[in-house]
């Protein structure tokens, strides 16, 4: 018999990921975002690895148009590489799902920050036709680094809300809790 894929415990994993996503049309502290938090929570509840991938993508791409649309900017020339960081979190999602913890949430969300900070520097650098080179590559990191404090903060923050909300919810109601 094959298992329902829209259940309380689907329907609570994909609400809170378009919720938070929706936090991105607040004010906010520029990259003090749920992305990454998004991807990785997606990677580890969602047990259909097609849906840990495309539910927090779309939610992503819903949010981004939305910002585009009220804003002028969510889309960019380097949102490939958004997309790309994004990705890669939802696998390491994937990864921490085989010990949920305090720790491994934590771990999971300061890798995935740092390589969302290598990657989308670098598609800035390579958006920029790969000016100067090396140099260049180095000069575009350094003056990322600022950025990455929020974006560092925001990911940590995000993934303690959610995690944090689930495993309480989990309490509340057990339907909730995944049968292994």
């Amino acid at each position: 018999m094959k298992s329902k894929i829209i259940t309380p415990l689907f329907i609570f994993i994909t609400s809170a990921i378009f919720i938070v996503a929706a936090s991105r049309l607040f004010p906010h502290i520029p990259n003090f975002t749920p992305l990454a938090a998004m991807a990785l929570f997606g990677g580890v509840y969602l047990s259909d690895k097609r849906l840990a991938f495309i539910i927090p993508l779309l939610a992503l791409f819903i949010s981004d148009t939305a910002l585009q649309l009220l804003f002028g900017w969510g889309f960019h020339n380097t949102m490939i590489y958004v997309y790309i960081g994004f990705i890669l979190t939802s696998l390491i999602g994937m990864l921490v799902k085989r010990n949920v913890s305090i720790q491994s949430v934590a771990a999971g969300s300061i890798i995935s920050s740092i390589l969302f900070f290598i990657i989308t520097n670098f598609g800035v650098w390579a958006a920029s036709g790969f000016q100067m080179g090396i140099a260049g590559l180095e000069t575009t990191y350094l003056l990322g680094v600022p950025f990455f404090s929020p974006t560092l903060a925001g990911d940590l923050f995000f993934n303690s809300i959610l995690f944090g909300a689930f495993y309480l919810a989990q309490i509340k109601f057990p339907v909730l809790i995944k049968v292994k």
